[in-house]
């Protein structure tokens, strides 16, 4: 191959595979990797499981039926761990390397040609590497473009490797039906299948000027570029996160105050210590509401300053659920939900780092108050408590108002 060379590496049904290092008779069985509960979702599934439709993000309800002889395992073994180590080889191959998700990344090989050579056997050596070193299964894509990588590598799976050419792209992209192009969710594709588009090549002789009356500019444009295998951007290798949250799905609908409260506090204290851990401010922040009937919002929630407090987070995300009527106070002062509440979630948004040296001032303010009111400083409270989190991991120590939830 010439001119730039591009390798997406896919790990292959990844937290399966990590999960079978420790339980390897398992191996050749249908596993599901989910938590015991009835809102769980999949987590992963093995090939074998994939034969009966389970697949990713599927409620496990609905897994369990599609294939009811699967093994549900509980989600235990250090994912983040087992990544690191898959990346580590790809940096000491290039430091072009772009991680696009626990277990996969983009990987820039035009600087290695030199130096290494085929770009093939550099991917054959990497897949060797990691089946030899962690024992884990992974599949290769190369192509001159992020997006035909991509391609080739799903079409690879499992541990394959797929080398697709500039001159074999159309080839390659032709056949395939809409719906498989990287990219294009269902909607899209039964919209486009809607007017008698059904593969790429049918797509391809689509003007530009027709897709973008059909869908818009934006991805009328794009679809007229990655039916003919184009792609300019770059492997990025730094991915500056924009915002940080996180989620929790009630095992039970709940109109219980208490109930709710426990796991907002829960989960703002958990966005505020990986705000500190990568040295960020939160200058706003939003949260999700899903309600019983499947109904969900989103809203915003204004902060006065920017903050890495769980404290301050959790505040002003109830002040906003009070003035939106999401919480009621009663008379005995205890908070109750009017419509019961399937999933909170909150997130951080319009992160600053703590290196661009607002740190004093934007205390001051509220150091003042804590001055006159004898209030506590969250900061130094919290920064305290990520310390023995550090060590003695997270339950080491908690909030009285978390001690219930977590002794039940």
């Amino acid at each position: 191959m010439s001119g730039r060379v591009i390798m997406h590496l896919d790990m292959d049904a990844f937290f399966v595979n990590v999960e079978l290092l420790q339980r390897p008779e398992l191996r050749g069985k249908q596993i599901i990797v989910a938590r015991e509960s009835e809102r769980s979702v999949v987590l992963s599934a093995s090939y074998e499981a994939r034969v009966y439709g389970v697949r990713s993000a599927m409620p496990l309800v609905q897994a369990k039926r599609a294939c009811p002889t699967a093994i549900v395992v509980e989600p235990s073994q250090p994912y983040r761990e087992y990544s690191a180590k898959v990346m580590k080889i790809l940096h000491e191959v290039t430091d072009r390397v772009e991680q696009v998700s626990v277990d996969e990344a983009f990987v820039d090989l035009t600087p290695t040609l030199k130096r290494l050579g085929d770009p093939v056997q550099t991917a054959q050596r990497v897949r060797e590497r990691i089946h030899d070193e962690l024992n884990l299964p992974c599949s290769a894509g190369i192509a001159a473009n992020k997006f035909i990588a991509k391609m080739a590598s799903s079409g690879s799976k499992p541990n394959g490797l797929w080398v697709i050419p500039p001159y074999r792209v159309q080839e390659f992209l032709d056949p395939l039906p809409v719906g498989k192009l990287w990219g294009i969710g269902p909607k899209t594709a039964q919209n486009i299948e809607s007017m008698g588009i059904h593969t790429v090549q049918q797509l391809r002789g689509c003007t530009l000027p027709f897709l973008q009356q059909k869908f818009g500019q934006s991805l009328g444009a794009h679809l007229f570029a990655i039916c003919r295998g184009k792609d300019d951007r770059a492997v990025v290798t730094e991915r500056e996160e924009k915002s940080m949250g996180a989620e929790h799905t009630f095992l039970k609908d709940t109109h219980e105050g208490t109930q709710i409260t426990q796991e907002l506090f829960s989960l703002a204290m958990g966005v505020a210590r990986r705000l500190r851990s990568a040295d960020k401010y939160a200058q706003n922040l939003s949260f999700k509401i899903r309600f019983e009937g499947f109904e969900t919002i989103t809203r915003s929630c204004m902060l006065t300053s920017p903050t890495d407090s769980g404290q301050k987070i959790y505040r002003a995300v109830i002040k906003r659920l009070l003035e939106l009527g999401i919480l009621e106070k009663q008379n005995d002062g205890a908070l109750i939900a009017p419509r019961a509440i399937r999933l909170l979630g909150v997130r951080a948004e319009r992160l600053q780092t703590r290196s661009s040296g607002f740190q004093e001032s934007l205390f001051a303010e509220d150091m003042t108050a804590v001055r006159e009111q004898g209030a506590p400083d969250w900061y130094s409270v919290e920064s305290a408590m990520d310390q023995i989190h550090s060590k003695f991991g997270s339950h080491g120590l908690l909030p009285a108002t978390l001690l219930k939830k977590h002794s039940g």
